[in-house]
């Protein structure tokens, strides 16, 4: 198995509702329509939206209405892209978990949570590369 994610579903109690919130953020779907899943392209990595039950039922699991461990993150430039990014999902109806500040790890971030209850983290890292493609390096690219 490649050591690489390409689709991060997550199970929503509500589909239109969670579409727009992140169409709100500034997300475009990939096809837009009454489809029962919407999916994102972010970089080279696809995010998907399904209604919770389904996805539970696809995935073998049984869903006990508790946080199911995901956590999503989201890398900027710069801290002030931090702060930009957390008012535009305030604005969007997400509940903010943790303003931008200076991290223990020397970067700067803060986390929202979106409607469905999941967690984000947007975060600057002072460390890592943001290519123009959205892709994030964990260290700059030999050459």
């Amino acid at each position: 198995m490649e050591q690489r994610i390409s689709v991060l579903t997550l199970g929503v109690r509500d589909l239109e509702t969670a579409r727009q919130f992140y169409e709100d953020l500034g997300w475009r779907p990939h096809q837009p329509g009454d489809g029962d899943v919407v999916f994102f392209q972010v970089g080279g990595f696809v995010v998907g939206l399904w209604g919770r039950e389904q996805l539970a039922e696809d995935s073998c699991v049984e869903d006990t209405g508790g946080w199911g461990g995901v956590t999503l993150a989201h890398n900027v430039a710069d801290p002030a892209a931090v702060d930009a990014v957390l008012a535009r999902a305030e604005a969007a109806g997400a509940r903010i978990g943790r303003r931008g500040a200076p991290t223990s790890w020397g970067g700067y971030g803060g986390v929202f949570v979106d409607p469905d209850g999941h967690p984000w983290e947007v975060a600057h890292n002072p460390g890592w590369v943001l290519t123009p493609d959205g892709a994030t390096l964990l260290e700059p690219p030999p050459g």
